[in-house]
C-alpha cells in the first residue's frame, strides 16, 4: 500500500500534528514501509498456532465470583469537581 504526501498531510491535520512540507515525502516512504511490512505478516501461516496474550505462559488469577452491593457514588462522586445524578459532568471533548 502506498501513502503519498496528501495522505500523510491530511492525516496530520486530521491527528492536529504539525509536520513541515519538507518532511511530508520522507514520513510518506516510511509509513509506506511499515504498511508494506504489515501487509507481508498477513502472509504468514498461522494455522495451529494458538493466540496468546505473553510469551511466557502464566495462569490468570482467579477470584471468587461475589455480588456485592456496588460502590458508594456519594463517596466517589466526592472527588469530582462536578457531578450530576451520580455521574461524573465532563468538558465537551468532541466539537
Amino acid at each position: 500500500m502506498a501513502i503519498d504526501a496528501a495522505t500523510v498531510r491530511k492525516v496530520a491535520k486530521l491527528a492536529r500534528i504539525a509536520e513541515p512540507e519538507d518532511r511530508l515525502e520522507p514520513l510518506a516512504r516510511e509509513l509506506s514501509g511499515i504498511l508494506n511490512w504489515i501487509e507481508q505478516l498477513g502472509e504468514v501461516d498461522t494455522t495451529g498456532v494458538e493466540p496468546m496474550t505473553t510469551a511466557i505462559h502464566t495462569p490468570l488469577p482467579m477470584r471468587e465470583d461475589v455480588v456485592t452491593e456496588g460502590g458508594d457514588p456519594a463517596r466517589i462522586l466526592a472527588n469530582s469537581p462536578k457531578a450530576k445524578d451520580d455521574f461524573f459532568v465532563v468538558p465537551k471533548v468532541v466539537e
